[in-house]
């Protein structure tokens, strides 16, 4: 199942600042068609895939991973921003398209070897979703995919993602 979501995303124009269109997912959100559509079709595609755990990136990706983890029966890493979470961490800093930010998880989040899937909401520029995959691999982890609910291609985030295998619901 693919849905088209993409009449429940409304458009932002200049937000978070002058120049930027932002993609807002809240609309699916509220409405549980929708989600549960976005949330079935992402369950779909990894239920016969050997996935171990699966990473949600802060805010937006926790939505969608913890779904993903409770439907497929696995653990779920929080990569949140820094300060976030209460236990040692390890963090890894990029750069978005309106400024400078860092992602951190738990320092025993990933066990070397792990097969993880990282999931947020948004492919933009890719550099969150790079940071995450990073981190994770730093600690011995193994992205499977990475997968977003939307993908605005014409900011060529994949390209910064490298050769991980990538997986959008909806691509503008």
């Amino acid at each position: 199942m693919n849905p088209d979501i993409s009449k429940w995303i409304r458009d932002i124009p200049d937000f978070p600042e002058k120049g930027i269109l932002f993609r807002d997912i809240t609309p699916a959100l509220l409405d549980p068609i929708p989600f549960r559509n976005i949330c079935d079709s992402l369950a779909d595609r990894y239920e016969n895939m050997e996935i171990d755990k699966i990473a949600g990136i802060e805010a937006r990706g926790f939505f969608f991973a913890s779904v993903l983890a409770y439907r497929l029966g696995i653990g779920m890493i929080p990569l949140r921003k820094p300060g976030k979470l209460p236990w040692k961490t390890v963090s890894r800093s990029y750069t978005l398209e309106y400024g400078d930010a860092a992602v951190e998880m738990h320092e025993d989040a990933v066990s070397e070897g792990e097969r993880v899937l990282l999931v947020d909401d948004l492919l933009a520029t890719g550099g969150t979703a790079a940071a995450a995959a990073e981190l994770i691999e730093s600690m011995g982890g193994k992205i499977e995919e990475i997968a977003f609910v939307i993908e605005l291609s014409d900011l060529d985030g994949r390209k910064k993602l490298g050769e991980r295998k990538i997986f959008s619901l909806l691509t503008y």
